[in-house]
C-alpha cells in the first residue's frame, strides 16, 4: 500500500507549455505575454483574410462586361488598404483593451496576483466571443462601404464586392476566434484553477466546431451558391470567370477547411490528451497527479471533473493506508472487499507472537515522556519490520507490548515455523538495534477464533483463544530466561522439521493461571535468522 503525497505536483500532466505557461510564473509576466499573443492572433487573421479577399476580388471574382478597368480597380485597392489599416488598428486596440487590466479587462486581477472574482472568470471565457463580434462589426461595416462605393460602377459588382467583403469578414471573425482562444488559455487557465463557475454566455464545443465549420466550410459553399446564383439570373457575365470563381472558391474551402479544422481539433484533442494521460497514471496506481484546467468549453469542465476524481481517489487512498497502518494490511484489504461487516469470527489455527517490554514501568518513572515515546517507536518499528519479513503482521500495540498474528485472515504456510523464526529473528535484532530496552518474546500456537469483536460503532478484528494467553505467558517467562524467547511445546510440533531443529525443549513449566506444567522450548542459539521463511 503506496505512502501518499499530501500535495499534488501542479500542472505535471499539461503538455505544449509554450501555449499554457508555466503556472509558477508571476501574473504581470503571463499577462504581457497574453498580450502579445492576442495581439498577434488579431494582426494575423485581418491579414490573411485582407489577402485572401483583396485578391479574389481583383482576380477571380466575375465583372459584368464593360465595368473593369483601372479606376474600379485602384479605387477598391486603395480603400481596401486603407480600411484593412484602420480594421487592424481598431481591433488591435480593442484586443487590447479586452485582456489589459483596465475596466472590462481581463488581467487586472492576473497582474496583481490574486484570485478573480466570478464576474472576472467570465470575462476571460467570454473574451474570444467578444473580439469576434467586433470583428465581425469592422467586416461588416467594410461590406456596406465596398458595396456603396462599386455601386457608382455597377449594381451588379456591388452586390458582388459586397458579398466578398461579407464572406471575408465571417472568415475573420472565425478565425480571430479560433485563435484568441488559444492566445488566452494561459489567463483561461489561471481563472479557472479559481474554481468552477456559471458558465453563461460561454461558447462551447460545439460552438467552436459551428466556427471551424463556417470558416473552412461555410463560407465558401455560400459563394459558390452566389456564384450559381449569379450565372442562372445574369447574362451580362461569360463562363469562364464564373469557372475560374468556382475553382478559386473550391480552393479556399480546402485550405481554410483543413486550417480551421487543424484549430479546431487542436483545441479539442489537446485538453482531451492530458485527461487521456492523467487516466493512465491513475490506472498505474500514481494518485498524485493533477490537471491544468484552461479550457473554456465543457472539457474544461471534464478537466476539473478528473482533478475532483482524483482528490476523491487521493483521499480514499490515504484513508486506506492509514487504515492499513491501523488495523494491518491483510485486515484492511480483507474488510475493504467485504460488501458488510459482520461482528463474529470463524475458527482457524495460527500462531502468536507476543513480545513485551522488560522493566518498562522503571523506565517510565526515570525517563521523561517524550524520550520514552522515542525509543518505543523505534521499538515497535524493528517489531513490526521482523514480523512482516515473515509473514505475519501486528495486531495490536499494549502500551509496552505487541501481539503478532501468523496465519489470519489469510491461511500462511507453515506460520508456526515462520512465528519461531520471527522469534529468534527479532531477539537478535532488538540486542544490536535498540539496546536501551530489553524485551521478553512468546510464541505459542493452536486454534483461535479470529474475527471482528466490539460492538456495530466501534470493532476491531482480533483472535482469541488459549494460544493468546500462552503468548503472553510465555513472554512473562522470556522475561527471566538467558535466551529471552520461549516457545510452546505446541508451536514447536507444528513447525517444520528445519525451524524445529533451531530449538530445543526444556523442563516444563508451570505457566500463570494454566494449572498445569507446560512444555516449553528456547533457541538453541542466538541466531538472528534475518531470512524470512518460504
Amino acid at each position: 500500500m503506496p505512502s501518499l503525497s499530501v500535495k499534488p505536483r501542479l500542472d505535471r500532466l499539461v503538455n505544449h507549455p509554450w501555449l499554457i505557461g508555466d503556472p509558477t510564473t508571476p501574473g504581470r509576466e503571463l499577462g504581457k505575454r497574453v498580450r502579445r499573443f492576442t495581439v498577434f492572433a488579431i494582426v494575423l487573421a485581418n491579414a490573411i483574410s485582407a489577402l485572401v479577399v483583396t485578391a479574389f476580388a481583383l482576380l477571380a471574382l466575375p465583372k459584368p462586361d464593360g465595368v473593369a478597368g483601372p479606376d474600379v480597380t485602384w479605387s477598391n485597392i486603395g480603400l481596401a488598404i486603407a480600411y484593412v489599416a484602420f480594421a487592424i488598428a481598431v481591433g488591435v486596440r480593442w484586443g487590447r483593451r479586452a485582456v489589459e487590466s483596465g475596466r472590462g479587462g481581463v488581467t487586472g486581477w492576473l497582474e496583481l496576483d490574486r484570485a478573480p472574482t466570478p464576474d472576472e472568470q467570465l470575462r476571460v471565457l467570454r473574451a474570444p466571443l467578444r473580439i469576434t463580434v467586433v470583428e465581425l462589426s469592422l467586416w461588416g461595416l467594410a461590406a456596406v462601404i465596398f458595396a456603396c462605393l462599386n455601386l457608382v460602377f455597377s449594381p451588379l459588382l456591388a452586390l458582388g464586392v459586397g458579398l466578398t467583403v461579407a464572406i471575408g469578414g465571417l472568415t475573420t471573425a472565425s478565425i480571430a476566434y479560433l485563435l484568441t482562444e488559444l492566445a488566452l488559455r494561459p489567463v483561461a487557465a489561471r481563472a479557472l484553477a479559481a474554481g468552477p463557475i456559471d458558465r453563461r454566455g460561454v461558447p462551447g464545443v460545439t460552438s467552436r466546431w459551428l466556427i471551424a465549420w463556417a470558416l473552412g466550410t461555410g463560407a465558401p459553399i455560400v459563394g459558390l451558391g452566389l456564384v450559381g446564383i449569379v450565372a442562372l439570373t445574369s447574362v451580362e457575365i461569360e463562363e469562364t470567370p464564373l469557372a475560374l470563381t468556382a475553382l478559386t472558391l473550391s480552393g479556399i474551402a480546402l485550405v481554410f477547411g483543413a486550417l480551421a479544422s487543424l484549430l479546431a481539433a487542436y483545441a479539442t484533442v489537446h485538453p482531451i490528451g492530458s485527461i487521456r494521460r492523467g487516466l493512465a497514471d491513475v490506472r498505474n496506481g500514481d494518485f498524485d497527479v493533477h490537471l491544468g484546467v484552461w479550457d473554456s468549453t465543457e472539457i474544461g469542465l471534464l478537466q476539473a471533473g478528473f482533478n475532483d476524481m482524483v482528490a476523491g481517489l487521493r483521499e480514499r487512498e490515504r484513508i486506506r493506508d492509514l487504515f492499513g497502518r491501523q488495523v494491518g494490511r491483510d485486515v484492511a484489504e480483507r474488510a475493504l472487499g467485504l460488501e458488510g461487516i459482520d461482528l463474529g469470527g470463524e475458527e482457524c489455527d495460527v500462531a502468536v507472537l507476543f513480545v513485551d517490554v522488560i522493566g518498562s514501568t522503571e523506565l517510565a518513572r526515570r525517563k521523561p515522556p517524550h524520550y520514552v515515546v522515542e525509543l518505543l517507536n523505534r521499538f515497535f518499528a524493528e517489531v513490526v519490520d521482523v514480523v512482516e519479513r515473515h509473514g505475519g503482521w501486528v495486531n495490536k500495540f499494549e502500551g509496552d507490548a505487541a501481539l503478532a498474528i501468523f496465519g489470519a485472515p489469510a491461511p500462511l504456510e507453515d506460520a508456526e515455523g515462520r512465528a519461531l523464526r520471527a522469534a529468534r529473528a527479532l531477539d537478535g535484532r532488538l540486542r544490536s538495534r535498540v539496546p536501551e530496552l530489553a524485551a521478553g518474546v512468546g510464541v505459542a500456537a493452536g486454534p483461535v477464533v479470529a474475527g471482528h469483536i466490539g460492538a456495530e460503532q466501534r470493532f476491531e478484528y482480533t483472535v482469541i483463544g488459549d494460544p493468546v494467553n500462552e503468548a503472553a505467558r510465555l513472554s512473562e517467562l522470556a522475561k527471566r530466561h538467558p535466551a529471552r524467547v520461549v516457545a510452546s511445546g505446541e508451536a514447536l510440533r507444528r513447525a517444520g522439521a528445519d525451524e524445529a531443529s533451531e530449538w530445543e525443549h526444556g523442563e516444563p513449566v508451570e505457566l500463570r493461571g494454566r494449572g498445569e506444567p507446560s512444555p516449553v522450548a528456547s533457541p538453541r542459539s542466538a541466531s538472528t535468522a534475518e531470512q524470512p521463511a518460504g
